[in-house]
C-alpha cells in the first residue's frame, strides 16, 4: 500500500495525514451507495460564497451506466487505472443561479470536493481528483447545461497495494511519500516572503 499517515511540521488531524490520492485502487472493493450518499452529504455542507452551493456531481457506481460513460470520458492515462474505483464522478460548477451569476463557484465545488475527500478517508476509503478528462465528452453525454462547468473527475475506491498498477515507474510513484512546500514557503507575515514566525 502506499504510505500510512504523513509526519506534518505541527500536530494537524489525522484525516488530513491520511488522505492521498492513490492510482492504486482494489477493483474487487465496491464502494456502497450509503458511502457514496455520506461523501456526497460531506460535500453538501461544505462552506459557498453566500451559501450558492456551487457543487454538483455525477456518481457512477462499477457496473451502472453512469460510471461507464464518466470512465470513457477520462484520459487514456486516467482510465488505466481508474477503471478499478469503485465509484466515478465528475464534480461541476453552477454558475448560474435564479440570484445570477454566482460568484467563486469552483472556489466552492473545490471545498466540496475536499469535504467529500476527508470523508473518503472517515470511510477507510480514497479519494483521487483528476483534471484528465473530456469535460466537452461529459458535457454531450450527461445532457450538462450550459451554465454548468464540468471541473474534475474523482475515482473513489479501497486503496490497494502498489504491485496493481504494473509500471515500475508507476510504482515508484505511488509508493513515495508525499512532500509539501514548508510553512515558511506558504505564510507570510509583514511582507511577502517574510515567512510567518
Amino acid at each position: 500500500m502506499g504510505g500510512g499517515q504523513q509526519e506534518t511540521a505541527v500536530g494537524v488531524h489525522s484525516l488530513i495525514t491520511l488522505r492521498r490520492s492513490p492510482r492504486a485502487l482494489d477493483a474487487m472493493s465496491d464502494v456502497t451507495s450509503e458511502q457514496i450518499r455520506r461523501l456526497l452529504e460531506a460535500a453538501r455542507w461544505a462552506p459557498s460564497f453566500g451559501n450558492t452551493q456551487p457543487a454538483r456531481f455525477l456518481v457512477g457506481l462499477r457496473g451502472d451506466e453512469t460510471y461507464a460513460r464518466v470512465l470513457a470520458a477520462l484520459t487514456e492515462r486516467n482510465r488505466a487505472w481508474a477503471h478499478r474505483a469503485g465509484a466515478l464522478l465528475i464534480g461541476s460548477a453552477v454558475r448560474r443561479n435564479a440570484k445570477g451569476d454566482v460568484p467563486y463557484a469552483e472556489y466552492g465545488v473545490g471545498l466540496a470536493a475536499e469535504n467529500l475527500a476527508l470523508q473518503a478517508v472517515a470511510e477507510g476509503l480514497a479519494a483521487h481528483q483528476m483534471a484528465g478528462f473530456d469535460a466537452e465528452q461529459v458535457r454531450r453525454d450527461f445532457d450538462v447545461p450550459a451554465d454548468v462547468e464540468p471541473l474534475v473527475a474523482i475515482a473513489v475506491g479501497v486503496q490497494a497495494d502498489a504491485e496493481v498498477l504494473g509500471e515500475p515507474r508507476d510504482v515508484q510513484r505511488e509508493r513515495a511519500p508525499r512532500s509539501r512546500l514548508p510553512l515558511s514557503e506558504i505564510a507570510y507575515a509583514g511582507t511577502w516572503g517574510e515567512p510567518l514566525r
